[in-house]
């Protein structure tokens, strides 16, 4: 078993460094991997006419790749700029290192620096009045999800002035509607090394009337490019960076064991209503094997978690995880310079995949057994039939090992919030749905229950 300590994490996350040796051992491995991918696209494709989409962001990968944005900005023909983030990162060097870069090259810009992180449709709503009172032509993001995901919707509802906030909202939650007008161009900067939001067309944000998290999930909202600076990663405290990981490696489990694409239904009458998450698929597999594999690299993690997880999907620890957090009381989570209670996602998130995943492994126990695998358990003499057992095993020990709390009753929650739990969770059917095994209200309030004390 292969455990890291906290300090670890957060330099592992920091720091680009995969062993090389071991990649070049392994790229006959890899190249072959890819043509079976593209074979079976293929095959899928043109015989059982079963299909999925993939869409992502340009990605820009690089120490001080930042300074370039200014010129980004003044060869798209920008003249006023909408600059989000939020008021501890305003005083940190990523946007000081965007602002001088704007400055450098004439671009006009404004800032709005009253992001909340883990965002509230409260906040998503100050937001956008700003955008529509700026007529901004190019947004800029700096900051981690929070930041990109409420610059995402202040460029939504800005190019849809008409439209009501809950138009575009999820359903059952929101009406879903798809959107048909172009947004004004994104240029995102990550400061976080998470699930890539660069990269997606997904908006997440907590609906406090349910006291749930919910989102906006549409293609039109993935950013124009994605500027991925590593150094920006160094001011993270320790805390931050772990939660990242957290949910990179939830996304990366949860995508792999996912219900698979060709067994999503019904079939959506018109592209345009295709979801952005469409169930495991080839390219997907492909790169969630390889972000826990890289586990140690949590940026070139959230590089592929982005691009792979985008078009495959998450399901019960991510539906699970926004009543979680929705419904926090008095936790504040450590390492957050935050005035309000909170549960950050990838702690809401991975405090209960030990019980997802020993619940999901009977539908598709090899892949289970191979995640456990690859985060360092020895399974050769494993049966299918303890594939959940061991995998959520695996989780513990690393959960033990970098010390996060010691399940939902460490943040708050006793076993007679789980009906308020499991009420949260039934609206997130956009995510459980993509679940390999089907699940009942009985189901949830068992898993809840099992995720009390994880030690």
């Amino acid at each position: 078993m292969k455990h890291f300590s906290l300090n670890q994490c957060q330099s592992l996350s920091i720091i680009m460094n995969l062993n090389i040796q071991e990649l070049h051992h392994n790229i006959k491995d890899l190249y072959t991997i890819i043509i079976i991918n593209i074979i079976i696209i293929v095959v899928i494709h043109f015989i059982l006419v079963v299909l999925f989409q993939m869409a992502c962001s340009n990605i820009r990968y690089g120490a001080e790749v930042t300074k370039e944005i200014g010129m980004d900005l003044q060869n798209m023909g920008a003249r006023n700029v909408c600059l989000m983030t939020d008021r501890t990162l305003s005083q940190l060097p990523p946007v000081g290192v965007v602002l001088d870069s704007l400055t450098k090259h004439g671009v006009e810009y404004k800032i709005y620096e009253d992001v909340r992180v883990e965002p509230t449709d409260k906040s998503f709503k100050a937001a956008i009045d700003f955008a529509k009172q700026g007529h901004f032509d190019v947004y800029v993001a700096v900051g981690g999800g929070s930041v990109i995901d409420t610059c995402k919707a202040a460029n939504l509802y800005a190019s849809h002035p008409e439209a009501e906030f809950l138009d575009f909202v999820n359903a059952p939650i929101g009406k879903g509607k798809p959107i048909t007008a172009s947004l004004k161009p994104l240029i995102a900067v990550p400061t976080t090394a998470g699930t890539g939001s660069e990269t997606t067309g997904v908006a997440i944000f907590d609906f406090e009337n349910l006291k749930a998290k919910t989102g906006i999930a549409n293609r039109a909202l993935k950013p124009t490019l994605g500027m991925v600076d590593p150094l920006h990663t160094l001011h993270m405290p320790s805390r931050v960076a772990a939660n990242s990981g957290f949910d990179v490696l939830c996304h990366a489990l949860e995508s792999f064991t996912a219900l698979p694409y060709n067994l999503r239904s019904p079939c959506p009458s018109n592209p345009i209503n295709r979801p952005a998450y469409q169930g495991s698929n080839p390219i997907s597999d492909f790169c969630c094997l390889l972000t826990i594999w890289a586990r140690s690299s949590m940026h070139l993690a959230s590089v592929f978690a982005g691009i792979g997880f985008g078009n495959a999907g998450v399901h019960l620890c991510h539906g699970m995880s926004y009543p979680i957090a929705g419904n926090v009381k008095t936790h504040r989570a450590r390492g957050y310079n935050v005035e309000h209670p909170i549960v950050p996602h990838g702690l809401s998130v991975v405090l209960t995949s030990p019980a997802v995943f020993a619940f999901t492994a009977n539908m598709c126990p090899e892949r289970h057994l191979e995640a456990a695998q690859i985060l360092g358990t020895d399974v050769s003499n494993i049966k299918k039939d303890d594939a959940g057992r061991v995998l959520a095993d695996t989780l513990r020990s690393i959960l033990y090992d970098l010390e996060v709390e010691d399940g939902l009753f460490a943040i708050g929650y006793t076993k007679e919030d789980i009906p308020s739990l499991v009420k949260g969770t039934i609206p997130q059917e956009r995510v459980t749905k993509l679940s390999p095994r089907a699940h009942t209200e009985e189901d949830l309030t068992a898993l809840f229950a099992a995720s009390m004390k994880l030690y």
